[in-house]
């Protein structure tokens, strides 16, 4: 059994205090910068002691394989965890002007309610919201195309009502597909509103207006006042859409984006009286 002072002056050496007994029964101080000796290779395999010293081998490694796996606690994150923290800058351009859509339509909405800064001009801009609604413009469309006694105003308006089930229906099919919420400070107070009518985007007043306001400019013949006041009817509708906080300035802007696109597809789809004659005949 080796003495305390042996012991004592083992512990104060520089080397590592890794001390394996030897066939001879001395000890033997390893360092672990050196190759230990022949004879203790031999005995790794079933010595505890010489597998901790395959198991530490270096401070070095140690503290590298460390600081590897605790940044990551332990293992390494995926790939698509790391894309995540580096978003693009389209991604970044995008949400910014969403921030911006919606910090700007939120200050716009100035008739979003009676105490609202333009509360008093509430009751005109419903006025003109009526105005861009579907349910007049269908009626109105119908109600003349009846009247019409000429071929030329049948097949004007006839195409004019095509067009009014044509805007409802791609309305309809892009609000049931982005699903985008009204602004918060709107008030669900719409003239006869219907399912997709709590979506937001596109603005179907906004797409219905640019579409009718290039219908008429094109197939009517007015006279320049009547066609400034057209051009300022479509404008106003897609702005008292802002004011009341029915719609974000975005939903307006794609909605006259969309309306006067959506006037090429009438032109294209245009049915005169020939093909409508020559409709009825195949079906009876």
């Amino acid at each position: 059994m080796p003495s305390p002072k042996a012991r004592s002056s083992s512990g104060r050496s520089g080397s590592v205090p890794c001390n394996v007994t030897g066939g001879n029964g001395r000890y033997e101080f390893i360092s672990l910068n050196r190759t230990p000796p022949p004879h203790l290779l031999q005995r790794q395999g079933s010595d505890p002691t010489s597998a901790r010293l395959r198991a530490s081998e270096s401070p070095n490694r140690r503290r590298g394989s460390g600081s590897s796996t605790s940044s990551t606690g332990g293992q390494q994150l995926p790939e698509e965890d790391c894309m995540k923290l580096n978003p693009s800058f389209i991604g970044i351009a995008l949400s910014s002007l969403l921030a911006i859509d919606l910090w700007l339509s939120k200050r716009l909405g100035v008739c979003a309610c009676e105490d609202s800064s333009w509360g008093s001009v509430r009751p005109l801009m419903k006025l003109i919201e009526i105005s861009g609604h579907g349910i007049p413009w269908l009626a109105g469309a119908a109600y003349c195309l009846y009247k019409s006694d000429s071929v030329a105003g049948q097949e004007v308006m006839l195409n004019l009502l095509m067009a009014l089930v044509l805007d409802l229906v791609l309305v309809g099919v892009v609000k049931a597909v982005v699903r985008r919420r009204r602004p918060a400070h709107n008030r669900m107070d719409m003239f006869a509103t219907f399912s997709v009518d709590r979506y937001s985007f596109p603005s179907g007043h906004a797409t219905r207006a640019a579409m009718c306001a290039r219908f008429l400019l094109a197939h009517l013949v007015l006279a320049a006042p009547l066609r400034v006041l057209v051009l300022l009817w479509a404008s106003f509708v897609g702005f008292s859409r802002v004011l009341l906080g029915r719609h974000n300035v975005t939903d307006v802007a794609f909605g006259f984006f969309m309306g006067y696109w959506q006037y090429n597809l009438v032109e294209v789809l245009w049915l005169s009286p020939v093909m409508l004659q020559s409709m009825i005949g195949h079906l009876h």
